[in-house]
């Protein structure tokens, strides 16, 4: 078992491997959050950048995951994600009733809760909205990854799965340096 960054990449390499999956967000394919570290040796055609523009990137997440490609959405900032809320609420957790689809695609969302050493960057970038999403979206696996030895195993399992469930996994910033 690895240190947590290293699971982290540990499971993203492994993600990366397969031919159905993307990697979508801010700071995938260009320098600008710890998280774009965890994707330095995946294929870069593979990555898909776009603008801070949270709302379009969570719907378009969830058109590819229709299309039967499985994203990887990643928020930086559990803060950042809160801007896609009518997504994730909405539409991603109500998918199968939505498209009236068994299996309509899954989505991987990627979040973090921010980092405070060894700077405290403000309330607007620490927050932790685990408990909240879990209420408002029951038919969602939603898990915060509170050690290493829980990375690998809930990416995978939220990749296996095919009951068009999607998976919202949130990431300890801290704890990359551990």
């Amino acid at each position: 078992m690895g240190k947590y960054f290293d699971e982290l990449s540990r499971s993203m390499e492994f993600l990366g491997e397969f031919s159905d999956t993307v990697f979508v967000g801010q700071s995938v394919e260009v320098a600008g959050t710890a998280m774009r570290n965890t994707l330095l040796n995946l294929d870069p055609g593979k990555l898909i950048e776009l603008p801070v523009e949270e709302d379009f990137q969570l719907g378009l997440s969830i058109g590819i995951a229709i299309s039967g490609v499985t994203p990887i959405s990643i928020f930086p900032r559990w803060n950042f994600l809160l801007l896609a809320t009518n997504q994730v609420v909405n539409h991603l957790d109500k998918l199968k009733e939505l498209t009236q689809l068994e299996n309509p695609g899954k989505v991987i969302v990627r979040t973090g809760i921010g980092s405070e050493k060894p700077l405290y960057p403000g309330p607007q970038h620490t927050g932790d909205f685990t408990d909240a999403f879990k209420l408002m979206c029951p038919h969602m696996n939603i898990v915060r990854l509170d050690s290493p030895e829980m990375i690998f195993e809930e990416y995978q399992k939220a990749y296996e799965r095919s009951d068009g469930t999607s998976t919202l996994l949130i990431e300890w910033s801290d704890k990359y340096n551990d």
